[in-house]
């Protein structure tokens, strides 16, 4: 038998076992890693949809949080597992929008990674605190021409540290960097005045806006946020052009059978519908998007180059 019929051989017997395991699936559990510490609104989202999911495809879930390297850990174990539709990622689209950029060692190729679908969208806000006299996002921008000012984050490259970067270099204003290891003692100090305006994640904040405790200026995202409607977005607040939506996506290993990654975004994106999930999803200040693979790749790759130029530009380098 030559080369060529030996491999012909092998298709004819292989490519029917492929077939039979695609229109099967799901026969076992499914696992989807979570590349952070559980309680999160990714988990809490995800835990959600899992629920709805099982009813669908008729086997058990098992999220599985993998905290680790800015979700490079989680991402990158997902991306080195056979693409066999038992293993998912649902992660903030930074890791690969943003931390390709950021860190030497990534563990990953992004490429190995297949976006599913862009589960919901959030913002960061900006919020100060009462004590700085502000109220706008123009006198904030005033203030900072005039006088030295600093400013909290959940840490270096993440989506607030990105987001303010973005926005200093649209009004020209520059404000000191304070990362934090998380949105919620970085919140703390601004509520406590060490330091005077933080961008951070709408769920940690918003109890203290509500209670007058921070000042809220604006939202970084295309839209307003439905927790604070009355919350303008950077753009409308006086800086044309700017957003900084960030979003959470599912990823599948490259490689994964289209008909398996199909059954898998419908059973989703129906439980993103749901009345229950959509509340979930505004309490945690998300909007549910649901894209297909084609628009979460699209909008990936353009983010990607987006919050490159702000990394080079602000000589971000992270271990």
């Amino acid at each position: 038998m030559t080369f060529p019929r030996r491999l012909l051989a092998t298709a004819a017997l292989v490519l029917p076992l492929m077939a039979a395991a695609q229109s099967s699936w799901p026969d076992k559990p499914i696992r989807v890693v979570l590349p952070y510490p559980p309680g999160g609104p990714s988990g809490i989202v995800m835990r959600l949809a899992a629920d709805k999911m099982q009813g669908v495809l008729k086997q058990p879930f098992v999220i599985d949080n993998k905290p680790g390297a800015g979700g490079n850990l989680g991402a990158g174990e997902v991306a080195r597992s056979a693409p066999d539709g038992y293993t998912w990622l649902m992660a903030v689209d930074t890791t690969v929008t943003v931390n390709p950029h950021v860190y030497k060692q990534l563990g990953f190729k992004v490429d190995d990674l297949m976006p599913v679908t862009t589960a919901s969208q959030f913002s960061q806000t900006l919020v100060c605190n009462p004590a700085l006299g502000v109220k706008t996002l123009a006198e904030l921008v005033a203030k900072a021409k005039s006088e030295k000012l600093s400013y909290a984050s959940g840490g270096a490259g993440v989506p607030g540290h990105l987001a303010m970067e973005l926005m200093m270099s649209m009004t020209g204003i520059d404000m000191t960097h304070i990362p934090y290891k998380g949105p919620a003692p970085a919140a703390q100090d601004v509520i406590g005045n060490q330091v005077p305006c933080g961008f951070l994640a709408g769920p940690t904040v918003l109890p203290h806006i509500k209670s007058g405790r921070l000042v809220a200026l604006a939202v970084s995202g295309s839209r307003r946020s439905e927790a604070m409607p009355e919350v303008p977005t950077v753009a409308e607040a006086g800086v044309p052009g700017y957003q900084a939506d960030f979003a959470l996506v599912i990823f599948a290993p490259r490689g994964t059978p289209e008909p398996i990654v199909s059954k898998f975004r419908e059973a989703f994106v129906d439980a993103l519908k749901a009345p229950d999930m959509l509340e979930k999803l505004r309490l945690t200040d998300q909007a549910a998007v649901g894209s297909t693979p084609a628009q979460a790749a699209a909008t990936l790759t353009a983010d990607s180059k987006k919050w490159g130029d702000v990394v080079r530009r602000i000589k971000l380098g992270l271990d």
